[in-house]
C-alpha cells in the first residue's frame, strides 16, 4: 500500500475501487466549410441541446447549490458573445466544432490569466466546450461512469454538471488531479457530503478498479487497500454519519458551554431545517451574471426569502465580496497587476459607494419586514478606521449590528482596536491563511501552507478570540476550517463563540463538541498553539483526547 498526497476539501473517509471519468470528445481533423449557414445552424442546435440538458439537470438536482451552479452554466452556454464569436470563426473558415473549441480556448486563457475565482472556473468552460463539441459531432454527452456498484470517482477535474448529479450512496468519494478549495468540485462535494481530495496529480496514473481509500480532511489517498480494509473504513464512516444525524439541537460542549453552529449559504434554497442560524450569507451570488447591478427591489426579495425562513434566529449577511479576482461586469473595473491584493470586498466601495449603499438599504428593508436577527459584516477589512466607517454606514441605514470579517493579518493583529466600533468579528480562515502565508489559495503546491492547523494561523485566531473576550463581543469562524470536527474543538477552546459551515457538516461538529468539556477543549487549543507544525498540532489533539 502506498500513499498519495492531495488537498482535502470535503471531510470524511471512504474506500473502494477507483473509476476515472470518461475522456472528452476528440476534435476530428478540420474539413473545409461548405456552407457557413449550415455551420452556424450546427452551433445554434448544439447550444440549444446543451442548454436544455443542463436545465433538465438543474431542475432535477435535489441540492439547491448544485441547481444554481448548473443554471449559471446555462447562462454561459447561451451567452450571445459566445455564439457571435463562433460565427466569426466560421466565417474565417472553421467548422462549427472547431469554432466553438477555439472561442472557448480564448475565454479559458483569459480566465486563467485573471487568476483566483475565475481561474477555478476554467473547468466549467472545459465542460461546456466538451458538451458543445459532442453535440456538434452527434456524440453522447460526457458523463460519470455507471458501473452498477459503489466506487471512488477520479478525474483531472470535475465540472458542475458532473458533480451536481452525483449520488453519495454510489460515488463514495472524489479525487481529482487539479482543482482547488473553492472549485465547484470542492463546493458541491461539501454540499453533498461526499469526501473529496483535489490537487492529487498522481491519481491520473492509478488504473481503474484499483482499491483506494481517501481522507477528505487530511488529503491522503492510500492505494492498494484490501477489500476488508475498505469495508471497515466505509462502515466506520457510516457509523459517524449516523451518530451525527442522530445528534440535534444547538451546539454545546459536554458541560453545556454554548458554541453556535451556523450555516454558510448563498440563497434561501441552501437552508436546512436543523440550523441555529446563518453565519455567512454570501450575497454575491445575487450579483453574478448581471450586466447591471440587481435593483434594490430584487435584493429585498432575495434577502426577505432568507430572513423570513429564520424568525428569531441570527442571519449574518456578508456584503458584496466581489471585485478583482471575482469581477462583476457592472463594476467595470480595470485589470489589476495583483487581483488578490486589489479592489475587492469592502474596497469596491472606494470607487463605487453606491453599490454598498443600495445593498445596505435593501438589507435594512428586508430585515424590518421579518423577525430574523439580522447582522451585517464587510469582507476584506484591513484597519480599524475601515471598520469604524463601515459600522457607521450600517447604523445610518438602520442596521444596528455591524461587524467585519478578519481575512487580513493586519486586521487580526488589531482586532481589539477594530472591536471598539465593530459589534463582532467573523474569521474567514481561507483568505486569512492565504494572506498570512503569502500562498495563493489556488496553488496546490502550497497546500501545506494553507492547512488550518498551521500554528501561525491558530495564533492569529487566538489573538482575535482573546480580543473578543476582553471586549465582551462575539468572535466566530466562517471558513470551512470550522467544518473539521477536530479543529472545531481547538476553536472552542480558544474562545470562538460560533462556527459556520456547509449545513451537512454541522452534525459531525455538533457531536465532537458534545463529547468534550470546555476545559478539555482549552487543553486541546493550548497544545495546538504550542506545536511547531500542523502535523504536531494534530498529534497534540490525539494525545489530549
Amino acid at each position: 500500500m502506498r500513499e498519495l498526497a492531495g488537498l482535502g476539501v470535503s471531510p470524511g473517509r471512504a474506500a473502494g475501487p477507483v473509476l476515472h471519468l470518461a475522456p472528452p470528445p476528440s476534435l476530428p481533423s478540420p474539413a473545409a466549410v461548405v456552407s457557413a449557414a449550415e455551420e452556424r445552424d450546427a452551433v445554434r442546435r448544439a447550444v440549444a441541446l446543451v442548454a436544455d440538458d443542463l436545465t433538465r439537470r438543474a431542475d432535477a438536482a435535489a441540492d439547491p447549490t448544485a441547481a444554481e451552479v448548473l443554471r449559471a452554466q446555462v447562462l454561459m452556454a447561451t451567452d450571445e458573445m459566445l455564439t457571435d464569436a463562433a460565427f466569426a470563426a466560421i466565417e474565417a473558415g472553421a467548422p462549427a466544432p472547431h469554432a466553438i473549441a477555439a472561442v472557448l480556448a480564448e475565454h479559458r486563457a483569459a480566465f486563467e490569466a485573471a487568476g483566483g475565482y475565475l481561474a477555478e472556473r476554467v473547468t466549467d468552460l472545459d465542460d461546456l466546450r466538451d458538451r458543445l463539441v459532442a453535440a456538434c459531432l452527434g456524440l453522447s454527452m460526457p458523463g460519470v461512469p455507471s458501473p452498477g456498484h459503489p466506487f471512488i470517482l477520479a478525474a483531472r477535474d470535475l465540472a458542475p454538471a458532473d458533480t451536481a448529479g452525483l449520488d453519495p450512496s454510489v460515488v463514495l468519494g472524489l479525487v481529482t488531479a487539479e482543482g482547488g478549495p473553492t472549485s465547484h468540485t470542492a463546493i458541491l462535494a461539501r454540499t453533498l457530503g461526499i469526501p473529496a481530495v483535489v490537487r492529487c496529480p498522481e491519481i491520473s496514473d492509478i488504473s481503474d478498479m484499483s482499491m483506494v481509500s481517501l481522507d477528505g480532511a487530511t488529503g491522503v489517498l492510500a492505494v492498494g487497500v484490501t477489500q476488508a480494509q475498505a469495508t471497515a473504513i466505509n462502515a466506520g464512516a457510516a457509523r459517524l454519519r449516523q451518530r451525527g444525524a442522530d445528534s440535534t439541537g444547538p451546539g454545546r460542549t459536554a458541560d453545556g458551554h454554548p458554541v453556535a453552529l451556523l450555516a454558510n449559504i448563498g440563497s434561501a434554497r441552501d437552508l436546512t431545517g436543523d440550523v441555529e442560524g446563518v453565519g455567512l450569507f454570501r450575497t454575491e451570488l445575487l450579483y453574478l451574471d448581471h450586466a447591471d447591478p440587481p435593483s434594490e427591489q430584487e435584493q429585498v426579495a432575495a434577502y426577505t426569502a432568507v430572513f423570513s425562513a429564520l424568525p428569531g434566529r441570527k442571519v449574518v449577511v456578508r456584503t458584496l465580496d466581489a471585485g478583482a479576482d471575482k469581477p462583476l461586469p457592472f463594476l467595470r473595473q480595470a485589470a489589476e497587476p495583483n487581483p488578490a491584493l486589489g479592489l475587492r470586498g469592502l474596497r469596491v466601495a472606494r470607487r463605487d459607494p453606491g453599490v454598498l449603499a443600495t445593498q445596505l438599504s435593501a438589507i435594512a428593508t428586508a430585515a424590518a419586514a421579518c423577525e430574523a436577527d439580522v447582522w451585517v459584516m464587510a469582507p476584506m477589512v484591513a484597519t480599524a478606521a475601515e471598520a469604524a466607517e463601515f459600522t457607521a454606514v450600517c447604523r445610518a441605514h438602520g442596521l444596528p449590528t455591524a461587524g467585519v470579517m478578519i481575512e487580513v493579518p493586519a486586521a487580526a493583529l488589531r482586532a481589539g482596536a477594530i472591536l471598539r466600533d465593530a459589534d463582532f468579528l467573523s474569521l474567514g480562515t481561507n483568505d486569512l491563511s492565504q494572506y498570512t502565508f503569502a500562498a495563493d489559495r489556488m496553488c496546490g503546491d502550497l497546500a501545506d501552507l494553507l492547512d488550518p492547523w498551521q500554528p501561525a494561523l491558530i495564533a492569529l485566531i487566538a489573538a482575535c478570540a482573546a480580543a473578543g473576550l476582553e471586549a465582551g463581543k462575539p468572535v466566530g469562524v466562517c471558513g470551512e476550517s470550522a467544518a473539521d470536527p477536530g479543529f472545531a474543538l481547538v476553536l472552542a477552546g480558544l474562545g470562538i463563540s460560533s462556527l459556520s459551515m456547509a449545513p451537512r457538516s454541522i452534525p459531525a461538529v455538533r457531536e465532537a463538541l458534545a463529547a468534550h468539556t470546555l476545559e478539555e477543549c482549552r487543553r486541546i487549543a493550548k497544545a495546538a498553539l504550542a506545536a511547531d507544525t500542523p502535523e504536531a498540532a494534530r498529534r497534540a489533539l490525539q494525545k489530549t483526547i
